[in-house]
């Protein structure tokens, strides 16, 4: 890909010139990775309500989907493996699809507050255990199966994004009257005959309340 309009960078040859020109990282930055789920990450897992999980598809095409539960919802089995229960979603699978032909995953882990978070990285599985999948339960409902991942990559990564974002700065949210409308986005891009955005809006909102768990 070239363009008149953008300098791009597309050979290794460009990568390793333009890598000079950062520099190199800290002693620090280059060593801290480990290779096993240690006490800290365990400690930063049991707190984490949420995370991100990216995965690819043979030809590379990356998907990244929200996971979100109870702090601690991610179970910590031993020093290279956790477990991630599914809840109910939209079916779609695209997690799943991708980890069947590519097993290979990314996971960052998030704390409310914190600037800080965990990225975990390794391979992973569709896992149907049931001991896993019954502590995995809520309201008497276990999910149907889980992710179960094999780290072989810790580290923490710094607050840098989540300060120049302002992230967890409620004074810097925007009105809640200027958000972009969910059902308006998803009447648009589904382009369905005769779905409104009042019938998205209604089915969200009744998914939400009643089709967590």
């Amino acid at each position: 890909m070239r363009s008149k309009y953008l300098d791009i960078i597309t050979t290794r040859e460009e990568f390793e010139s333009f890598r000079e020109e950062i520099g190199t990282p800290s002693a620090r930055a280059a060593s801290k990775v480990i290779t096993f789920i240690d006490e800290h990450c365990i400690d930063f897992i049991s707190k984490s309500p949420f995370l991100t999980m990216s995965t690819s598809d043979s030809d590379g095409k990356c998907d990244v989907s929200p996971r979100g539960d109870f702090p601690g919802f991610v179970t910590v089995l031993d020093e290279q493996h956790l477990f991630i229960p599914e809840r109910k979603g939209n079916k779609r699978m695209d997690s799943a699809h991708n980890i069947i032909i590519n097993p290979n995953i990314g996971l960052l882990f998030f704390i409310p507050g914190l600037g800080e978070t965990l990225r975990i990285n390794g391979k992973a599985y569709i896992c149907r255990d049931p001991e896993l999948l019954a502590r995995s339960q809520v309201n008497g409902r276990a999910p149907l199966f889980g992710i179960l991942v094999e780290a072989d990559e810790c580290f923490i990564h710094c607050a840098k994004a989540f300060i120049r974002s302002g992230l967890w700065n409620q004074e810097s949210w925007l009105a809640k009257e200027t958000l972009p409308s969910a059902p308006a986005m998803l009447a648009a891009h589904a382009n369905l005959p005769n779905d409104t955005f009042e019938q998205v809006a209604k089915d969200l909102q009744e998914g939400y309340k009643n089709r967590l768990y």
